[in-house]
């Protein structure tokens, strides 16, 4: 059966043809998966990794179902970082200009008089948790007229300890509006709270195929204290554009300092810079006029910059889940790119894990630590289907007005 294309899948002719001067033409497998259901009105659970399309898929039918002609926002979509709302503003804006649509970013870092300008304005924001509830208590606006709730990245949102303020945001929205729910992973509390914001939701699981991650080359090298920064130069020189992860936003600022000693021009990006220095630091890094940035999970999520050929975890990370976040940042839309992942001996059996989860047993045997590792590898399949407890039935109102 060949695969449908966006206008099979119920899209309008304006969004259809935004995408196509975009480049998309047909859907990515996500995309293929979600976009009927959502412009049904149905709640979905869609677990996805970074990378594989969510924007699109939760964007293009959100744009399409929403009214010109209406006031108020009627669609709210919930991001962990400015980076990854400004992104998602940034893939939205093509369709929704063909639609009349018009969209707000909402973060923090810059004043609020412009922001709240824009926002009363907008018939969809995309919002960090933490600004949003700084212009929800300056009555600057209201979700009580919002028929599409969106939470994209909702682990990492989790992972940064927002689930008070999420818990609290969507509250304010109407019980009968339809909820998308985006995440890297269902299970534990991101399964948890998925089940108590949605109602009969459709899940839908996209795994990337082995062909797709086969498209990244993964490299453990062994290193100590004092071999760490000569062996990063080295891997540097190689690279055309490199991502490298640090753990602490100190670390980011020194790093870069130590690689400007070794005639390496880098940048750093990560909470404590501001959003102009932030915006500056990943443009000049996009642009190519530097080609190194260095960066903290929390700063890096969002992060979508074309052409990155190697990511290297000077910092290894904490867990599976961490792993993938950063080295996918590499090798996406079909390009190849290669992760690296620095390994001193203390850290070699926590590591050893996270290689054996991801079947890089072979990849992580040339550290000359896998003996240090006797952890198997942990179940990779998607949670198990149970019955969810609903939330008490909700009017049809929002639903039956599109």
């Amino acid at each position: 059966m060949s695969q449908k294309s966006f206008a099979d899948l119920g899209l309008s002719q304006p969004v259809v043809g935004a995408l196509a001067k975009n480049g998309m033409q047909s859907p990515f497998a996500i995309q293929a998966l979600v976009i009927e259901d959502v412009l049904d009105g149905r709640d979905v659970l869609a677990k996805s990794p970074t990378g594989s399309g969510k924007t699109i898929a939760f964007g293009a039918p959100t744009v399409d179902q929403l009214d010109p002609k209406q006031r108020g926002i009627a669609a709210l979509v919930l991001a962990p970082t400015r980076e990854l709302v400004s992104q998602i503003v940034e893939e939205l804006r093509p369709m929704a200009e063909a639609r009349g649509i018009r969209v707000a970013s909402v973060y923090g870092g810059v004043g609020f008089e412009k922001q709240i300008k824009n926002a009363r304005a907008a018939h969809m924001i995309v919002a960090t948790p933490g600004r949003l509830e700084d212009l929800l208590a300056r009555n600057a606006i209201s979700l009580s007229d919002v028929e599409i709730l969106v939470l994209d990245e909702a682990d990492r949102m989790l992972d940064m300890g927002f689930r008070p303020a999420v818990d609290r945001l969507v509250k304010r929205c109407p019980d009968d509006r339809q909820t998308l729910f985006f995440s890297a992973t269902l299970d534990g509390e991101a399964g948890r709270i998925a089940a108590e914001y949605t109602y009969e939701a459709v899940t839908h699981e996209h795994r990337p195929t082995e062909e797709s991650r086969g498209e990244i080359e993964h490299r453990f090298r062994a290193v100590d204290r004092d071999s760490r920064l000569p062996a990063l130069v080295a891997e540097l020189n190689d690279a055309e554009l490199a991502l490298v992860f640090v753990r602490t936003k100190r670390g980011a600022d020194r790093l870069v300092k130590r690689l400007e000693t070794q005639g390496i021009k880098a940048v750093a990006m990560h909470g404590n810079k501001s959003q102009n220095q932030r915006e500056r630091a990943l443009a000049a890094f996009e642009s190519g006029r530097v080609t190194t940035l260095v960066a903290t999970d929390v700063a890096a999520r969002g992060i979508d910059v074309e052409g990155v050929s190697h990511v290297i975890n000077f910092d290894a990370p904490d867990d599976r889940e961490g792993y993938v976040h950063r080295i996918g940042r590499t090798g996406r839309a079909g390009r190849t790119g290669i992760g690296i992942t620095f390994v001193e001996a203390d850290q070699a059996k926590d590591v050893g894990r996270i290689a054996a989860a991801l079947q890089l047993h072979g990849e992580f045997e040339g550290t000359g630590f896998a003996a240090a590792s006797t952890a198997r590898p942990h179940a990779t399949g998607g949670p198990a289907r149970r019955n969810r407890r609903r939330r008490p039935a909700r009017s049809n109102n929002n639903h039956a007005s599109r």
